[in-house]
Order: structure tokens, then sequence, then C-alpha cells
């Protein structure tokens, strides 16, 4: 639940929703921003079950701009991974399809001994010539499971008890058709029971690494990097059920900023009113809004217009609105139904970029181990103090996250910072001098040649950083910022970016604005690419500073 002080108070002087800036709306990288000065050209009608066909009152127009467009490589991924949900089913269906792996390999390993101690059981003698071929069937196995997990809704976020039963039938069923095929292809009873010693090992591996993260979860009040912010429209009983649901299983995906209500007084819970939306939804990162008041139809059409024009997803919860959902998509939050009339879709390319995150920063972390070790001998051996400087930085949505880099200042650089404001030689709250007098001498090389920044690349494989993004602001200079400045956050900072290649010596903070947005609306794996060859080739030239 969204705590007391983390949100401005716009809503001592609410403005009407039509009159807040379009700047506000939240950013989706390869999209352009939603232009609200004619209505939509598509719009699909949702109707109520219990308003007669004939009825005056206008219906509900939802915009359906979103479900129309597709791009060649949505075509080819899985419907899973281009809905809502879909960096929540890639994470889960890749630590599946690793533990299941796991699985049979340790199988694999543990018939190598038993073959020796007893070469008279012919079970044990399982594969003993192919070994290979054991991933070929944790493969074959752990898609099986992903698939029956997919039709029961194993990856829709649902409470452990129901996760369990959903992942208990998943496993029974590839477990079965497994043993069915190598049953025809005359496996004996022995392998068919080992099969299902297997299956059972993969029950048990995959409900502890769901009861973990669900524990995680709870201990940190963190969720995944696709964690939804939601504000709930209407402080109803129904949608006090479903903030304390999502407050009390962070499996949910969600957290719950607060709620938005004309009628109940403000504080605590009720963080403002419905003319608010668009300024708490840029303010607090909302990625969805849950209507929960009254039937008002008036009110329906307010919100979902401006979620709209602010790119937020919209449930309904149907109990009090008596419509009929956009698409066959209902989810249930604990005992509330819920429908979702609006939903933003990410562009399918992003999955991409995260594999190619993590086998990049992979591959560079090995390959540059000696060059790392050679840097922090160097810098241990010319200054005092860490080899790392671990600092603060404003992750996607203003998270908080410790950005790694190698030492390149003096120890107390931060202590010093505040003594050397007046020499600021950028705008805004961007901090920068020529000759800064904190910088060691090792510290001057690795910033010419960007060494200094290899570290981030453990970022990267946590999630916290991609390869490439809007830079990391320190949280001081977050502090500093304008409301339309924190559309930058709406995606995951980089260790290069746009700004780097083409504006790095500009000294104009609105400048750098401009250019992460600017990013952000045309991004693509193709601007990826250019600008990472581009840093490739500063970095050769040494033109950092």
């Amino acid at each position: 639940m969204h705590k007391k002080g983390n949100v401005s108070t716009p809503h001592r002087n609410p403005v009407p929703l039509e009159a807040q800036p379009a700047v506000w709306a939240r950013m989706i990288p390869g999209e352009l921003p939603f232009r609200s000065n004619k209505p939509p050209q598509s719009v699909r009608q949702v109707q109520s079950a219990t308003q007669p066909a004939a009825s005056k009152v206008p219906p509900i127009a939802v915009d359906e701009r979103m479900p129309e467009r597709s791009s060649g490589l949505a075509l080819l991924l899985p419907a899973p991974l281009v809905k809502r949900a879909g960096g929540r089913f890639a994470r889960s269906a890749a630590t599946d399809f690793a533990l299941v792996a796991l699985n049979w390999l340790l199988l694999g390993a543990l018939l190598v001994p038993l073959r020796t101690l007893f070469p008279q059981i012919r079970v044990f003698g399982y594969d003993s010539g192919a070994p290979a071929s054991l991933l070929g069937i944790a493969l074959l196995d752990a898609a099986l499971i992903a698939l029956m997990g997919c039709v029961e809704g194993l990856y829709d976020g649902a409470d452990l008890r129901k996760q369990a039963r959903d992942l208990g039938k998943s496993v029974l069923w590839a477990t079965g058709l497994l043993s069915i095929s190598y049953g025809l292809q005359s496996a004996t009873w022995a392998t068919i029971v080992l099969f299902g010693g297997v299956g059972s090992l993969n029950y048990a591996a995959l409900w502890a690494w769901r009861w973990q993260d669900e524990q995680r979860r709870r201990r940190t009040g963190q969720g995944a990097s696709d964690m939804r912010r939601v504000l709930i429209v209407g402080s109803s009983p129904a949608g006090k059920r479903i903030a304390a649901y999502v407050n009390e299983h962070p499996c949910s995906a969600r957290s719950i900023c607060g709620f938005l209500d004309d009628d109940k007084p403000l504080g605590d819970e009720v963080i403002g009113r419905v003319s608010d939306l668009a300024r708490l939804a840029r303010t607090e990162f909302i990625d969805e809004v849950i209507l929960a008041a009254p039937n008002d139809r008036k009110l329906v059409q307010q919100v979902l217009r401006e979620a709209q024009r602010l790119r937020l997803n919209v449930g309904i919860i149907p109990e009090l609105y008596g419509c009929k959902p956009l698409e066959d998509e209902m989810e249930h939050l604990g005992e509330v139904p819920l429908i979702c009339a609006r939903a933003e879709v990410v562009p399918a390319g992003l999955a991409v970029k995260r594999l190619v995150d993590v086998v990049g920063a992979s591959l560079a972390l090995v390959f540059l181990s000696p060059l790392l070790a050679a840097i922090s001998l160097l810098i241990k051996l010319d200054s005092p103090g860490p080899v790392f400087y671990r600092a603060l930085r404003a992750g996607r949505k203003g998270r908080p996250f410790r950005c790694r880099k190698f030492r390149t200042m003096v120890s107390d650089a931060d202590s010093l910072k505040e003594r050397l404001r007046k020499k600021n030689q950028r705008t805004g709250p961007f901090f920068k001098i020529a000759n800064d007098p904190r910088i060691t001498r090792v510290g001057r090389f690795l910033r010419r040649y960007s060494l200094d920044e290899f570290p981030q690349f453990w970022n990267v494989l946590q999630g916290e950083m991609s390869l490439v993004g809007p830079r990391p602001h320190p949280l001081d200079d977050l502090a500093a910022y304008e409301v339309e400045h924190l559309a930058r956050l709406d995606v995951t900072p980089g260790m290069t970016g746009l700004w780097q290649v083409t504006a790095r010596r500009d000294p104009s903070f609105e400048r750098g604005m401009e250019l992460d947005r600017e990013y952000i609306r045309t991004w693509s794996l193709g601007s990826d690419l250019r600008i990472l060859l581009k840093t490739f080739r500063a970095v050769l030239q040494g033109s950092g500073d």
C-alpha cells in the first residue's frame, strides 16, 4: 500500500483532466505518444449487459488501436510473451526449463555410479551410451510442462495454493505423455518408473522455486522488474478487497499505490481525486487503473479517455459494471474477478533486447575478466580506498539501485561534491566540471576510455540496467526533476545511450532529456545496435571524459 509522504499533493489544487500536459503520458519503447486532438479512428463499444440496445445513453468507447498493431517479431513469438504479463511468463518459463534440465542432468550423474555398483540392474543403464540425449528429453519435458501450464493458468500470477494444483496437473500430464511416448517405443516398465521419479523431482524443484520467490517478494516488499503499479478508482468494498489481496500476495505482480475517490476524505489510502489521475500516474509511475467505483457511466468514460491518453491499462470489476470484456481475458484477484477493458501492448522486441543484454553481459564479463583484474590492481596501487564505487542511482520507475563502477575519484568524492557545485558546467540537475580535482591518475585514464563502467555489466545481468538506454541519474539529480522529466524513467537505464553518442559534451540538461525521450519513442533493435557500434568506436578513440 502506498505510504504517506511519497506522493506530491496535487489534489490540493485539482485541475481538469483535459488540461494535463501530454508529456505526462507513460512512454513505451518504440511507440509514439497518443494524440488526443481528434477522436480515435477505431473504437469498439462495450455495452452494459443490463442496458437496452436502444438506450439513448451513449456507450463507452474504448480505444482499440493497440490490439490492431503487430510486428513481424510478435507474429513469431508465443502469445504469452506478447501479452501484458509477457515478462513474468518469460522469467517463470525460463526458470522452469532450467530446473527441469538440471533434474535430468542430475539423473544422468546419479546413474553413472549406480551402473558401476549394480551392473545387473538394467534401469541404471538407461541412456548410458548417449548421455547428451538427456538434454533432448529435458527440453521436451520442460516444453510439455510449460504448454500445460499455459492451459491451466500456471503463469497467471495466482496464489501459491492454485499454483500448486496447476503445477501438479502440468507435471503429471507431461510425465504421462513422455511415458506413453517411450512406452510405444518398447521402453521397459523400469524406464517408465524412472520417468515418474524425475516427474516427482520436477514437481518438488518447481514448487520450491515458486515458494522461495514468493517469500523473497514478501521479505523485500519489492517485486520483479515487471511489477505493475496500480491506482484504484473508488474506495469501495470490492476495491479494498482487491488491495488487501494484492498486498498479501506478491505473486499477483502488482503494487497498490492508493485510491482515488471524489467522495471520501483524503488521507491514508485515499491519495487524491479522480482529477489527479494524470499527475499521480506520472509521479508514481502507474501502469494500471482499476475501476472500483459504484456504477457511474460518466466517471467510467472519463477514466477510460484519460487512461487512453496516458497509455495506462484499465481493469474493471464486473460486479459493479454490467459490461462485457473487450477481449476474452479475465483474471481473479482473490475472489474478485477483474476484466481487462484496455491494455497497452509491450513491443515483442523487448524480450529479445533482454536476451541480448543477458548474453552480451555474460560474454563481456567472461572475456574481460583478465582486464578487470588488472584494472582492480592498478586502482589499489594508485590511491587508498575500495576498488569499486557503488552509488545509488534511479532505475526504472525511479527504483533506487546500486550502480557499480571502478572507482576513479578519491574516496571522499561525494562529500566534496557540494563544495564544487558552484563550478558546475552543466545546466539543470546535471553536475559536471572540467578537470575535476577529485579524479585520480588511474581514474582519468579509465574515464577517457570508459573502462570504469565495465562493472556495470553485472548490473545488466541483474536486470537493473540494459546495454543501451538512458543513463541512470544520481538520486540528488532525480530530486530536481520536473514532472515531465520523469518519462525517461519508464524504461530500464543503460550503460550507453543516444545522448552519449550524439551530444556527450553538450551541457544542456533539456537537450539530454529530449534525446532520452527520442530514444524511447524511436526505439528498435536496430537503433540499439547502431548505438552500440558508435559506443565501441568512441571507446577505441578515447573520447570519454
